[in-house]
């Protein structure tokens, strides 16, 4: 008798957890609403921090191509002065500088169209105008001792 008792109360404590522990349909169809209206406005909300941050970014980024564009000319116009073999090895080098220049420039304009991963962006691009800088400045310096 008392197992038969244990085994029902069991049976029905299974079951009552059982039937609490589900959700309805209808009460996962509204989980999931809520979830996609919160991801709208996490969107919506990066957008906005993307669409105030890039102008700024822009303009700097703008401004440091130019500079590196003006150091460019500079290195160029100190390289026609020396007339001598390294000098064709340094124009090769300020060559290809003035095209990474460039590259750099014409991602920063195709951001715009792909709108990737912002930060990731971001931080690949200040590496790479990093980068560049530094090796304008090592060839402007004059390594003879």
């Amino acid at each position: 008798m008392k197992k038969m008792f244990f085994t029902t109360a069991f049976n029905v404590m299974l079951a009552a957890f059982v039937f609490t522990s589900c959700e309805s349909k209808q009460e996962k169809v509204a989980d999931a609403q809520e979830e996609v209206q919160e991801a709208k406005q996490e969107l919506s909300e990066a957008k906005a921090e993307l669409n105030a941050e890039y102008p700024a970014y822009r303009t700097e980024v703008e401004n440091r191509i130019k500079m590196n564009e003006e150091r460019i000319a500079q290195l160029r116009k100190n390289i026609g002065n020396g007339g001598k073999p390294l000098d064709a090895e340094r124009a090769k080098r300020i060559d290809e500088l003035e095209q990474k220049n460039a590259q750099l420039r014409a991602r920063l304009v195709g951001y715009e169209t792909e709108r990737s991963d912002w930060e990731s962006f971001k931080r690949e691009f200040n590496h790479d105008m990093d980068e560049l800088g530094a090796a304008i400045e090592n060839l402007g310096k004059d390594n003879k001792k």
